[in-house]
């Protein structure tokens, strides 16, 4: 009986953690979350006040609507969990409370049938009775065993009593904790509407600038034509001089450290969302046609610094006309680039540090005055900027 009561304990327990544990982890992600939409509303307060609707606006806005989405999904997910633990607990205390009766109707005929045979043969008798010293000696420890058990019984009695009532409180608190968790998950869902229903109009106020758009992204795609065919040119005169020069021990090592760190990379800002990732996507207004990144876009809240992502040496920094200034640094085989920059702080063949500043990303009057630098990585090919930079 022991053992059943102590595997059905451990059985509770062990749900308990792994479901502690999830939790644990959707909230700090749920944190994170709502830590990130109140940044993004301090990026889309400046178009409130404005009231001008962008591209860049509207990219701020889908960025939060997935965070909210995120939120509301992480909230269903505890939910659930929460839903699975309630019943594990009610399973668990059925149990309990059913090994408790048998424990207690055995405890009773025990103490029925020790009463009786204390009656009859009392225990100094039984003792006395024996054949000789030996079995006399057995008949003690017999009957201190006895009573042992008896102890043991009556302290497990209380103990399964005591776990089942910390079971029924446990269950209690989910049930409250999931009651809080539909009520903050319905304020969600409702400011979720209210925020669909902004993109909504501001997708409406854009799609009748569509000239005006197809304007703009056309001097976007010569501007990044610009962009790649100078940095083509740059990296193919890296590529030279590396041909006829190996890299020294030192920039390979950085090269190798870079690796490395690949996915645990500091941003390029302190603090941005991405607007823009990497590859080809559909335009969020005109909607048959697409435009290719070979980087990401990360856009702040007013005036950002941009900085160095890991310790290099800068190689080029160039001016394109329309697209301000682009800083690049080397990193053994690897470069990181730094697009849209103004008052830059370093110069060609300055050594830099991890996290050190390089320049002022440009704050965009056209636009609310967003910072938005486009950073791009490249070896051999442009890499996807998000698998390399840490996670939020």
């Amino acid at each position: 009986m022991k053992k059943i009561y102590t595997l059905h304990i451990m059985f509770l327990l062990a749900c308990g953690l792994i479901s502690g544990q999830s939790r644990t982890e959707i909230e700090e992600q749920r944190k994170k979350n709502l830590e990130e939409i109140g940044f993004v509303d301090n990026l889309l307060s400046s178009t409130s006040k404005e009231k001008i609707a962008s591209i860049s606006a509207l990219k701020i806005l889908g960025n939060k609507l997935n965070l909210r989405e995120s939120v509301i999904k992480g909230m269903g997910d505890e939910i659930s969990l929460l839903n699975e633990r309630i019943e594990l607990n009610r399973l668990a205390i059925d149990m309990m409370e059913e090994d408790l009766q048998t424990l207690r109707r055995e405890y009773s005929e025990a103490i029925i049938s020790s009463y009786k045979s204390k009656k009859i043969n009392p225990e100094l008798v039984y003792i006395l009775s024996a054949k000789d010293f030996n079995q006399g000696y057995k008949r003690v420890k017999y009957l201190q065993q006895v009573s042992k058990i008896r102890r043991n019984e009556s302290e497990l009695i209380a103990e399964l009593i005591t776990e089942i009532e910390d079971s029924k409180e446990r269950l209690e608190n989910d049930l409250e904790r999931i009651s809080d968790l539909q009520h903050r998950e319905l304020l969600q869902k409702n400011l979720l509407q209210g925020e669909q229903a902004r993109k909504q109009k501001m997708v409406k106020s854009l799609s009748a600038k569509e000239k005006q758009l197809k304007r703009d992204l056309d001097e976007k795609k010569k501007i990044a034509k610009k962009l790649e065919k100078e940095l083509a040119r740059i990296i193919e005169e890296e590529r030279r001089k590396s041909s006829v020069t190996a890299l020294t021990p030192e920039q390979k090592l950085v090269g190798d450290n870079f690796l490395d760190n690949r996915g645990k990379l500091p941003w390029p800002v302190e603090r941005g969302i991405i607007t823009a990732h990497f590859g080809t996507h559909q335009h969020p207004i005109l909607k048959y046609i697409t435009e290719k990144n070979d980087g990401v876009d990360i856009t702040c809240n007013g005036k950002t610094k941009a900085r160095s992502i890991f310790k290099g040496e800068v190689t080029a920094i160039t001016a394109i006309e329309g697209a301000n200034m682009t800083v690049i640094i080397k990193h053994g085989k690897y470069f990181s680039v730094y697009h849209n920059l103004v008052n830059v702080k370093v110069k060609k063949g300055d050594l830099v540090e991890t996290k050190q500043e390089i320049g002022d990303i440009f704050p965009d009057p056209k636009d609310n005055n967003s910072s938005t630098i486009k950073f791009m990585i490249f070896e051999q090919k442009f890499l996807d900027p998000e698998l390399w930079i840490a996670k939020i």
